[in-house]
């Protein structure tokens, strides 16, 4: 399945609705042009919103560290939005979880790039107990 991915503006800040799968091949490639083009205009900081992700494999990880690291590069950065459970475990195991900001609302994740606002981040700490707690 083709990653669709739709670009909107948020208050200067670009977000990215992802839908499908984040995998080796045309997925993540896709993903790290995207990224790759909508920082090519300077700064830019970037909300990925992924609720419409259902699975992302290694190469789909790497994509993300790519598109991260590309954007502190040139100045901005990137926030992950609406993660499934499946994407959080998955970020938690692999120690990714420090290397993003993760939220639960959209303009949390907006808010998270002006620091004279109050957002409210997604806690792993509490995930992890309760994933515990029923598994």
């Amino acid at each position: 399945m083709a990653l669709e991915i739709h670009q909107r503006e948020r208050e200067g800040v670009v977000i990215l609705e992802l839908k499908g799968r984040i995998t080796a091949g045309g997925e993540a490639t896709a993903l790290r042009e995207k990224v790759a083009a909508v920082s090519a205009a300077g700064p830019t900081n970037v909300v990925l919103d992924l609720v419409g992700v259902d699975y992302i494999d290694s190469t789909g990880l790497g994509a993300l560290v790519m598109c991260a690291t590309s954007l502190r590069k040139n100045g901005g950065n990137v926030k992950l939005l609406n993660l499934n459970r499946r994407n959080i475990e998955l970020l938690v195991m692999t120690k990714l979880a420090t290397v993003f900001e993760i939220f639960t609302d959209e303009l949390d994740a907006v808010s998270s790039y002006y620091p004279d606002r109050k957002v409210k981040t997604f806690d792993i700490l509490d995930f992890v107990q309760r994933m515990n707690k029923e598994g």
